[in-house]
């Protein structure tokens, strides 16, 4: 989750522009779908379709925290081709119990959540403190280590803090992404340095503040770079026509995927196919 806005400026569209309907030639794989907000809530089945025809054939649907964690599980066992998350976003490390860290352990038991978070540090709002966010990252990697589940980490001004924890854990987690990474270069080289995957969004596509994610973006290899919308965030500026409202979704990944192509300087066919294969490696999702 990387910005909030007023459910009012998210409406719920029943279609894309026709300019907007983008197929690519490898099936995607969105890491990162936030389906369980409400402005998904009376479309869901139509967003679903129209990720589904723009090739985008796997949804991570992320849980970031015990609620929507489930609806999140409820999600992937009802629709073909979704899989869940499950943690407690910093925002809300406050809320950090041992009941909140049982039912954890119960969820990553399910065959549907495939990887721990959305957990992390955000020191850039502290809706929590950074002792409490620290405090149940921790918990939260512990249960990772615990479970052998990869890491879906959320990351914002608290680089250094988080390269000190991950490293003192990096030989007890299996994996982590770095989902919607937006830092700067010395901080991607901290990371790509701890063996983490990185995962990039529509931030790409923007030309206010996506400048210096197109100056480093070659300096993420392939077989560490993931793709994702964060949807209903982050709707790309690239898109060629408008939409009714603010609201992303899954289909709109392929106008991601073009963009970070252009600034990798690979085709669309070879940057798609290789975000797929890390993907599916990473969350351990047959084809």
């Amino acid at each position: 989750m990387a910005e909030e806005y007023s459910l009012a400026s998210i409406e719920a569209d029943t279609f894309l522009p026709e300019a907007l309907q983008f197929r690519p030639e490898t099936p995607l794989v969105d890491i990162g779908a936030n389906l369980t907000h409400e402005s998904f809530q009376h479309d869901l089945d139509n967003v679903l379709a129209r990720a589904k025809a723009a090739n985008v054939t796997t949804l991570i649907v992320t849980g970031t925290d015990i609620a929507h964690a489930k609806q999140a599980v409820h999600m992937a066992q009802q629709y073909p081709g979704v899989h869940a998350t499950a943690g407690v976003h910093p925002h809300d490390a406050s809320g950090w119990t041992d009941t909140v860290a049982q039912e954890m352990r119960r969820l990553y038991g399910m065959p549907e959540v495939v990887a721990v978070g959305e957990c992390g540090l955000d020191f850039n709002r502290n809706f929590s403190t950074p002792a409490q966010q620290e405090h149940a990252f921790e918990a939260q990697l512990a249960l990772a280590a615990e479970s052998g589940l990869p890491l879906f980490l959320h990351e914002r001004d608290a680089g250094a803090r988080m390269r000190d924890i991950l490293r003192h854990w990096r030989d007890d987690i299996s994996e982590a992404v770095i989902h919607c990474f937006t830092a700067d270069r010395a901080t991607l080289h901290g990371y790509l340095d701890l063996d983490l995957h990185i995962g990039l969004t529509g931030w790409i596509c923007d030309e206010r503040r996506g400048h210096h994610l197109r100056e480093v973006v070659r300096d993420i290899p392939l077989d560490r770079l993931m793709v994702e919308t964060d949807c209903p965030y982050l709707l790309p500026r690239n898109l060629p026509a408008k939409l009714k409202g603010r609201r992303h979704e899954p289909a709109l990944l392929p106008w991601i995927v073009q963009e970070i192509a252009r600034w990798h300087e690979v085709s669309d066919t070879e940057l798609g196919a290789a975000s797929t294969q890390t993907a599916r490696r990473f969350f351990r999702i047959e084809c």
